[in-house]
């Protein structure tokens, strides 16, 4: 793309038309300038400026300022919410990194060259100028970008010493933009790693979830393993390596995982089943034994120890207390039983019930994932489809008396009926009335014509309620035969 026509919205230009019409520079940098490079839509803009954040604040009408950095949040009239705050930073130098996280000391500048020389990549090092189209370049970002290639600004082991979350940055933005990582900047990272330690675990959660949100998580997860920081991430993920499965599968543990979470992201899954396709087998190398009967190794209950190492690994990631739970409900129940042959509905209604009604389908697609991770081609057999057709089945609202609005005891109320055959006769034919036409479905009417079918002897009652009690079977058998054809079984 020409950068001449990269797309700057109008709220971004008015911010830098405004700075450079009081005397000031103005650039967009960072991120926001790569993405319009390789034509992404920016998540958020920032500006840098040769201004201070009192001179900033002076141009604008409504600002706010409340970090150490500089970083002055103008707020603009634009509805779009990436577009309601632009950051505009002064330049600014760094120096003193003894937490490997922070700078001791922050210090405004004049020269956009020493604001740029900081930064972490170079394809992060690009400033732009939107209304004169002037590109700074002084670090190679844009070659970089064209090669798609990931490198450090400078010195990689300095840069990682100032900010350790850079590493698992890089690996990140790997995976989002599908670049690889220079080879002198992975060595950096490599002998860096252990640093990573030192990097709150909140912001390392977050990092990791944009990976897994990304379209390419697995390999952004194996060059973490390679590169010596996954083990700062989810240690336990490593015990997986070299853990050979039983014959089912084509693939160690570590890498079923990974394919697994691939699987998810190739179909553009949520988090929580990515999560959950993550980690579902992360207790395995725990629960793996030898059987001599079977001549393979088994894995009995690594869905129960998997679920609690996950709740433990999630909860020292600092995930939500909701997230946790779903997860490792996921993994507890991933292992359900699913023969065709044998399974029955009442076992199907237990399932939904022990991982929720809202869950269900994260249940069914992380075992999609489970089996694309073993080898297997097929996501869907035959089996995994009728029990899905099942849980459809359980779903459902079935045409019974339970969907009228009265009930058998407030039936006898109004009719002095007493318990006997002839309050199911009623409550059927209601049922068949209300079946042919749902409108009828109050309790009003339903209390008036349970008054007048009262009167009516029994040999007719129960001719009328039978009539409604066949009807209610065969709508079932329809829905069912429909939902069976659903999902392509009989």
């Amino acid at each position: 793309m020409d950068f001449k026509e990269l797309p700057v919205p109008q709220p971004v230009l008015e911010v830098c038309n405004t700075l450079k019409n009081a005397g000031f520079e103005a650039y967009l940098v960072g991120g926001c300038v790569r993405d319009l490079v390789v034509s992404r839509e920016p998540k958020d803009w920032d500006v840098t400026t040769n201004a201070n954040p009192e001179q900033i604040q002076s141009l604008f009408t409504e600002t706010f300022y409340e970090n150490d950095y500089g970083t002055v949040g103008v707020v603009t009239e634009s509805d779009d919410p990436k577009l309601k705050v632009i950051e505009v930073t002064p330049y600014r130098v760094e120096s003193g990194y003894s937490n490997a996280r922070h700078p001791d000391e922050v210090r405004f500048s004049d020269s956009l060259t020493e604001d740029l020389r900081r930064r972490d990549f170079t394809v992060n090092a690009i400033a732009y100028d939107p209304l004169t189209h002037e590109l700074i370049d002084e670090h190679g970002g844009k070659g970089d970008i064209e090669r798609k290639v990931i490198a450090a600004v400078g010195n990689p082991g300095e840069r990682f010493g100032e900010d350790a979350l850079r590493m698992l940055r890089a690996v990140r933005l790997s995976a989002e933009l599908d670049f690889v990582i220079e080879a002198e900047t992975a060595a950096g990272i490599v002998d860096q790693a252990s640093q990573l330690e030192k990097v709150s675990r909140e912001r390392v959660r977050d990092e990791l979830m944009r990976i897994l949100m990304s379209p390419g998580p697995m390999q952004a997860l194996y060059m973490a393993q390679k590169l010596g920081i996954l083990k700062y991430i989810i240690p336990e993920l490593e015990e997986g390596i070299g853990i050979d499965q039983n014959q089912a599968h084509s693939y160690d543990v570590f890498e079923h995982n990974m394919r697994s979470l691939q699987h998810a992201a190739d179909k553009n899954w949520p988090l929580e089943v990515r999560l959950s396709a993550l980690l579902h087998d992360v207790g395995k190398p725990t629960s793996r034994r030898w059987s001599d009967e079977k001549k393979d190794w088994t894995f009995h209950g690594h869905e129960v120890i998997g679920a609690k190492m996950a709740k433990k690994i999630l909860q020292d990631l600092r995930f939500s207390r909701e997230t946790i739970e779903n997860v490792t409900n996921l993994i507890r129940w991933h292992m359900f039983f699913s023969d065709p042959d044998t399974v029955t509905l009442s076992a199907v209604r237990r399932m939904i019930v022990n991982v929720g009604k809202e869950h269900i389908e994260e249940l069914l697609n992380l075992r999609m994932c489970d089996r694309i991770g073993t080898g297997r081609p097929k996501e869907q057999p035959f089996r995994l489809r009728k029990y899905m057709s099942m849980v459809d089945e359980a779903m459902r609202d079935p045409v019974s008396v339970g969907m009228l609005k009265i009930d058998g005891k407030r039936l006898m109320d109004v009719t002095y009926e007493t318990a006997g055959p002839r309050i199911g006769w009623i409550l059927h034919a209601l049922l068949e009335e209300v079946l042919d036409d749902p409108a009828k479905n109050t309790a009003e009417y339903l209390e008036n014509r349970s008054v007048e079918l009262s009167k009516e002897g029994n040999d007719a009652l129960k001719e009328i309620g039978e009539s409604g009690k066949d009807r209610r079977e065969k709508e079932d058998e329809a829905a069912i035969r429909e939902l069976r054809e659903k999902h392509h079984v009989s």
